[in-house]
């Protein structure tokens, strides 16, 4: 066995290391960093591009057995190998913490479930926060559920209405960017050419990313799913309901025709990084709990 370190490519977007992470994350069957995140988040506007080359690689035989990767910004790091490359996780945690931090500070998300991994953090220095990233699944089998809309509203998706304009639209109010002073949405060449990049690939099934459309014909809700074949859990991400339209059941509907659709092409259960009452309230139930884990204050020279 010879393990061989390299960095991820500088290059952004679907590139050959894209896709080499990819298959490493759908055969260690993460679903902590899952294939759906790393999907999101290789052509995500808000990522920072001029990072990638910080991801670190770990190869037997030029095939990728370890990564510590980050999401979408320098400071948070996940620390990934297959189970029987479990001796390599010292490696990838002292990789986190020069290379993947922000400001001289990384926050390494550890399962909860791993004893091993949190003795090497507690030997390095590391401390567990209150920060926690937390799961929840919905068992498609056991959970089928009929999706209504009220009057006048009806569902399409991305496949049937390739709109960027009321994608970006929908996401910009249903996150709360107008609330939040920072303006009415503005449509950009450049959200063009990202809204391209990002839905027109490899990997982003169109028919899987819904809209509820109001009788005034806009989208008033949003859900993303993203599925693998090779898996059987499909991935929620994202999910927006602008505020004009909230509590009228919609973001429910949307989630709910995502699970459908992704059960028809075969998969057996949906995950979400979120333990909100919305999904709980939708019928998905806790499932797996990570903490962050750093280095305090104190101890850094």
């Amino acid at each position: 066995m010879s393990i061989d370190f390299r960095n991820y490519t500088g290059t952004a977007g679907v590139t050959e290391d894209y896709y080499k992470v990819r298959a490493f994350l759908v055969e260690s069957e993460s679903t902590q960093f899952t294939y759906a995140r790393w999907d999101w988040m290789i052509t995500h506007d808000y990522l920072d591009k001029s990072k990638l080359s910080r991801i670190g690689i770990w190869e037997d035989s030029d095939k990728i057995v370890g990564i510590a990767v980050f999401d979408l910004f320098l400071g948070t790091a996940y620390c990934l190998s297959f189970p029987e490359y479990g001796f390599l996780k010292r490696e990838l945690m002292l990789y986190s913490k020069v290379h993947l931090s922000k400001n001289g500070e990384v926050g390494i998300v550890i399962p909860d479930s791993d004893i091993y991994m949190q003795k090497i953090a507690s030997g390095l220095g590391f401390v567990a926060t209150g920060t926690k990233e937390e799961d929840s699944i919905y068992y498609i089998d056991k959970n089928r559920q009929e999706v209504t809309l009220p009057k006048g509203f009806s569902i399409t998706s991305l496949q049937e209405t390739f709109d960027l304009y009321q994608y970006y639209r929908v996401l910009w109010r249903g996150f709360d960017h107008e609330l939040n002073g920072e303006g009415t949405f503005v449509f950009t060449q450049e959200n063009k050419g990202s809204g391209y990049e990002q839905m027109i690939r490899a990997n982003v099934d169109l028919n899987l990313k819904i809209a509820v459309v109001s009788p005034e014909g806009d989208f008033v809700s949003y859900c993303g799913i993203w599925y693998e074949p090779e898996l059987d859990f499909a991935v929620i991400e994202p999910v927006a309901t602008d505020p004009e339209y909230r509590r009228m059941g919609l973001g429910k509907a949307a989630v709910l025709e995502g699970i459908r659709r992704a059960g028809e092409l075969g998969a057996k259960k949906v995950l979400v990084g979120s333990s909100q009452q919305f999904y709980y309230n939708i019928g998905l139930r806790p499932y797996s709990t990570a903490t962050e884990w750093k280095v305090p204050k104190s101890q850094h020279r």
